[in-house]
């Protein structure tokens, strides 16, 4: 594979790469404590290190870009961390709250189609350049939801239903929008396969 040929031991070790490190070793942390959390501080605790992990997700980003340590593996691990982040926060909630199955459903076939559809255009030349707008706003979104859900496991269940409510419009929107972007992606590619046959 190209990122492995490129791949040096300098690129592991860059402070964008270890806040990376921290942010899937955290997860582990998060889901014990919350599935262990039986007082409101226990639940509190467990909503500061998502905080704590938001926190170096946004670290990590900033300094790759302002110091110019961005690198391939760095690329590859921290949307990587962001979806096992999110991906636990999900999972861990399922458990305690009702609805929350149905975010769940929506989150694993957004991913799948991401992932397909990355594969595919990739396979073909090419890839799309970072998270979209409405990809960030959706993250921001979702964190923002969870880490609330998270903090207050006794919150008033038509609240929870509305905030879950909020955050699955933001996913379907964002996935809508993404699906979008690919079916535009595939059209060009095509374009230059038909004139390329010219």
């Amino acid at each position: 594979m190209k990122l492995f040929t490129k791949l040096n031991k300098k690129d592991l070790w860059t402070i964008p790469n270890i806040l990376c490190y921290i942010r899937f070793a955290l997860i582990p942390i998060f889901i014990i404590m919350y599935i262990n959390a039986q007082e409101p501080r226990q639940y509190l605790q467990a909503a500061a290190v998502v905080l704590i992990s938001g926190l170096t997700d946004f670290l990590d980003g900033f300094i790759a870009r302002r110091y110019n340590m961005i690198t391939e593996f760095g690329k590859l691990i921290d949307p990587l961390a962001d979806k096992f982040t999110q991906a636990a926060l999900i999972f861990v909630l399922v458990v305690k709250i009702r609805w929350m199955f149905l975010l769940l459903i929506l989150f694993v076939i957004m991913q799948a189609f991401l992932l397909i559809a990355g594969i595919v255009m990739l396979k073909k030349g090419k890839k799309l350049n970072g998270a979209k707008w409405f990809g960030k706003v959706s993250t921001t979104v979702f964190y923002g939801t969870m880490l609330f859900l998270v903090a207050i496991p006794t919150l008033n269940p038509v609240a929870t239903n509305i905030l879950m409510l909020i955050c699955g419009i933001f996913l379907l929107l964002s996935f809508v929008l993404y699906v979008r972007e690919y079916i535009m992606m595939y059209r060009e590619v095509k374009a230059e396969e038909y004139h390329g046959l010219k």
